[in-house]
């Protein structure tokens, strides 16, 4: 199962992103979103989740979780914004990968067996960073990612 991996679009849904996605069989949205706009147009792609980032304020960001807990083919997955905000060891809450935004930094980092992505920001460019998705791969029991430049 391939799901793709979006961050900090901040109300800018780049047609490059939505391109990057296409063919995904489920999408998370890492937070900074930006609009309720974002996710209706990324729930034509694929069915989404999605968590509250730091800049999303408003009715519509008040219905979505700080954080998520989900399983895709037997893989636990934490979903949250801020890395810095995590709050639980992943390992003994059962999950074998964490993804987080907020930095704009795209990175894949394994770490005591957990599998640590941030996508990157897909929306405006912030410094020199680059504009980038992910993709995480999960396949019985077992999980990989790979980052995607789109800019």
């Amino acid at each position: 199962m391939r799901i793709g991996l979006i961050s900090d679009t901040h109300g800018l849904l780049r047609p490059e992103a939505v391109q990057a996605l296409a063919g995904v069989e489920h999408i998370i949205h890492a937070g900074d979103i930006g609009g309720s706009e974002v996710i209706d147009a990324l729930r034509t792609l694929a069915p989404i989740d999605a968590v509250r980032g730091n800049n999303d304020k408003g009715a519509w960001a008040a219905r979505l979780p700080l954080s998520l807990g989900l399983t895709f083919e037997g893989v636990g997955i934490y979903v949250l914004h801020d890395l810095k905000e995590l709050d639980l060891d992943p390992e003994a809450a059962g999950f074998g990968v964490v993804i987080a935004g907020h930095s704009h930094k795209p990175a894949v980092e394994k770490r005591d067996g957990i599998l640590f992505v941030n996508p990157g920001s897909a929306g405006p460019r912030r410094f020199s960073l680059p504009v980038a998705i992910a993709y995480l791969d999960v396949t019985a029991g077992k999980a990989a990612a790979e980052l995607r430049n789109i800019l």
